[in-house]
């Protein structure tokens, strides 16, 4: 199947500086892409480039086989990680205004809207102004304004920055209700374990270039089962120093080691356990949190 989004070679300059360099990535129908990094990786520039906000300075950026950005774009729904909201309209009226744009006629337009407040539980906030709502809030009603014209494509930078626990499940099952039903979702995120729970696909940037891309699933299969997750009681310091273990990444009670080839894992728990009490003990593939430190790390060498 043709991509839904086709990036090659696109390279963004601001001044002296190069946002995004040579980077290209497919984005398949029906998947959820990551487009993930650090901040100040370049991928809000790319998405901007993607929704034709920006130009690339070289490359081309294709949407939807083809069809022009212009024409496209009543088929995008755009998450920015700025958000903007109408503060002085009521509720109701900015949603309406949204759908509207989008080219839904207003009947459609006032049932989606009935719809979507009751979905996330903003109902009785439609005839209030923006700008009484919370912070949180707010940010739930700039994401109904993203998807309320059903698009076939969804932008989304950042979603669930600053919220709570709480209405990041609510916004998260809205995502996966969304590819469900067969839309395609790009979402930019420097949260790993958001995007290893969610992504088909992932793009991970680091100084505007790509430095690993690839079903989530292939690129944590080709790091192997070399990493060990330890929960224990106790004093674990001895552990980092230990033979075959090669990398460490520190929680308290809480340890994820990288092992060397010719390591023993059954070794390690064996003497793990003469000095303190673990309750977990399990050899994984490599968390996507643990990839991208790596290859950040590397790539900053």
């Amino acid at each position: 199947m043709e991509p839904i989004v086709c990036v090659k070679a696109v390279t963004k300059r601001f001044g002296d500086v190069s946002a995004v360099r040579e980077l290209s990535l497919d984005v398949a129908p029906g998947t959820i892409y990551g487009l993930l990094g650090p901040n100040g990786a370049g991928k809000t520039t790319t998405l901007r480039m993607i929704l034709g906000i920006f130009l690339p300075d070289e490359g081309t950026i294709s949407v939807f086989n083809g069809q022009g950005i212009e024409d496209a774009k009543s088929r995008i729904g755009y998450l920015p990680e700025e958000r903007g909201l109408y503060r002085k309209m009521k509720v109701g009226d900015v949603l309406r205004f949204f759908c509207e744009i989008k080219g839904v006629d207003k009947i459609t337009s006032a049932r989606r809207v009935d719809y979507w407040l009751d979905k996330v539980g903003l109902w009785d906030w439609k005839e209030k102004k923006v700008e009484e709502l919370s912070r949180g809030m707010q940010q739930k009603v700039q994401f109904i304004a993203t998807v309320i014209h059903e698009p076939d494509l969804l932008v989304l930078d950042e979603p669930f920055s600053g919220m709570d626990p709480v209405n990041t499940a609510q916004m998260k099952d809205i995502v996966v209700e969304q590819k469900n039903a067969g839309r395609t979702i790009i979402l930019s995120t420097h949260i790993m374990e958001q995007a290893e729970k969610l992504c088909d696909e992932i793009c991970l940037i680091n100084k505007g270039r790509a430095v690993v891309k690839g079903p989530l699933s292939q690129l944590k299969r080709s790091y192997g089962t070399d990493s060990v997750h330890v929960q224990y009681s106790g004093d674990g310091s001895f552990i980092k120093q230990m033979p075959g273990v090669r990398s460490v990444d520190d929680y308290g009670n809480y340890i994820e080691l990288k092992l060397s080839r010719d390591a023993d894992a059954s070794a390690l728990l064996r003497e793990i356990c003469t000095k303190v009490a673990v309750t977990r003990f399990e050899v994984v593939e490599p968390s996507l949190n643990r990839i991208f430190i790596e290859k950040v790390s590397q790539a900053d060498e």
